[in-house]
């Protein structure tokens, strides 16, 4: 009985150890597209639980991505996957995500300071009219 536990498990250890990469999809979506697809995506879904304009949440923006980046669903997948499996390609890419994300941090902070600095220098001038 040991014997039969042990073969099962080393067939089931020597299994999992297989680097799978996955044939290139026919309609690959491009690297940088698919880093710029990946920036959206996450803002994407981290608006989700925020509310819009419109104060509704729970709002699902994947279909507006697809809109933009004129792919459809299975196009993304299969080219997410592919990417995935080539880790070196996915780990340069998520990089490149990552600095995009910090860019528009960066961009988002430097236009509220300065509408905060306006505002301030706008009720400052009020005061001195005053």
């Amino acid at each position: 009985m040991k014997k039969i536990f042990l073969l099962f498990g080393l067939v089931f250890l020597l299994s999992c150890t297989s680097n799978t990469i996955y044939k290139k999809p026919k309609d690959l979506i491009p690297k940088d597209s698919m880093a710029l697809l990946l920036t959206d995506l996450y803002i994407a879904s981290s608006a989700y639980y925020e509310k819009n304009l419109d104060l509704a949440k729970n709002i699902n923006y994947m279909p507006l991505l697809y809109q933009k980046y004129g792919i459809d669903s299975t196009r993304y997948k299969a080219s997410n996957l592919y990417y995935v499996s080539i880790i070196d390609e996915y780990d340069e890419m998520i990089k490149l995500v990552n600095s995009n994300l910090m860019s528009r941090k960066k961009a988002l902070e430097e236009a509220q300071k300065a509408l905060t600095d306006s505002l301030t220098n706008s009720t400052l001038k009020k005061l001195n009219q005053k």
